[in-house]
């Protein structure tokens, strides 16, 4: 909706993440056919163009630099690469004031932290209406987080860019008047210095710990390094030495999935040492040794009650589920009800 509406003379260029797995990516098709801009996945170094969209490639962060783009490995920030707040901080560092960030429908809050660098560098936050996105949890914390210029229905977004590119732009906020942004790598990775690295890594992290904020006492989902706590006003953020990044909605979110993909594990390691303990207690009864039956019968039998536990624990529906389940139980009786009176 947002492509379909923006002009063919648009005199500014499109950046756009959409997060991807590692597979290749219909999104430059899609987006070409809805609108009259051109789409493509850029190439490393390539220069950046007005008048085009560019969206990220599966697997690789987006950045801008100095006039071109760039293209990264990095590590995944959020769960994702491409990640939405490396794009923005880059964009943010390279262009300040000529940069507007716009976050659409998501899960999850990938983008706030990056939007928050755009403003503190006089560049303008929009963000999609909450009440109207399929999903709501980006665009409310960005809200939530940031001084948020414009909150816009999806019909007015490519109106609001159309009338923003044709603004005097502000002026670059001067350095003392700009808290410092925190010190993470723009490209997402501490240690991604090849060739045509963007170089903004070297700028914004040290090689000490110290750099990386103060050690949280958790671990990394990706890695299982220590993870350090840095604050950039109210919003709270966790990396790691390898570079992973990770906001306090995501983290939480990637632990639970942790810890389920750890309970299936203990579940199943349950069940096959049940399974050899009751083999090798047939084995001792055909020698007739029946205390050795006895003992591996007695390690079965354990083996086989937690992991009865253990999967009473896995089955039992959310809360928020059987809340919603037991709702709509109620609105079709109500509803039987209604017509059974008629």
């Amino acid at each position: 909706e947002v492509i379909r509406d923006l002009p063919a003379d648009l005199p500014a260029a499109i950046f756009a993440v959409l997060h991807l797995g590692a597979g290749k990516s219909a999104l430059p098709e899609i987006l070409t056919r809805a609108g009259s801009l051109p789409v493509g996945h850029p190439v490393h170094g390539e220069p950046i163009r007005r008048g085009r969209i560019y969206t990220a490639p599966p697997d690789y962060h987006l950045l801008v630099s100095n006039g071109r783009l760039l293209l990264e490995r990095g590590a995944k920030e959020n769960g994702h690469r491409p990640a939405i707040d490396v794009l923005f901080r880059s964009a943010a560092q390279a262009y300040g004031p000529r940069v507007v960030g716009v976050v659409l429908t998501g899960n999850l809050d990938d983008g706030t932290a990056g939007l928050l660098a755009i403003k503190r560098l006089g560049g303008v936050a929009v963000v999609q209406d909450p009440d109207e996105a399929d999903y709501s949890g980006m665009p409310q914390s960005a809200i939530e987080n940031v001084e948020v210029d414009h909150v816009v229905r999806l019909t007015g977004v490519a109106p609001l860019l159309v009338q923003l590119t044709h603004e005097a732009v502000a002026q670059a906020p001067k350095p003392a008047e700009v808290s410092p942004l925190p010190k993470e790598p723009a490209m997402g990775a501490q240690g991604n210095r090849g060739e045509g690295s963007s170089g903004v890594a070297e700028e914004l992290l040290g090689d000490s710990g110290e750099d990386l904020g103060v050690p949280s006492g958790f671990t990394c989902p990706d890695c299982g390094g220590g993870l350090w706590e840095t604050q950039d006003g109210a919003l709270i953020r966790f990396r790691c030495h390898t570079g992973h990044a990770y906001s306090p909605e995501t983290l939480v979110s990637d632990q639970a999935e942790g810890v389920d993909d750890a309970l299936w594990a203990a579940l199943r390691a349950l069940q096959e040492n049940a399974s050899l303990a009751r083999r090798m207690a047939g084995r001792m009864h055909d020698r007739g040794l029946v205390q050795a039956e006895t003992r591996y019968l007695e390690r079965a039998f354990e083996a086989e009650r937690y992991a009865q536990t253990l999967r009473g624990i896995l089955l039992v529906p959310e809360p928020a589920k059987v809340v919603e389940a037991d709702a709509d139980i109620a609105e079709t009786a109500h509803v039987a009800n209604i017509a059974e009176r008629r």
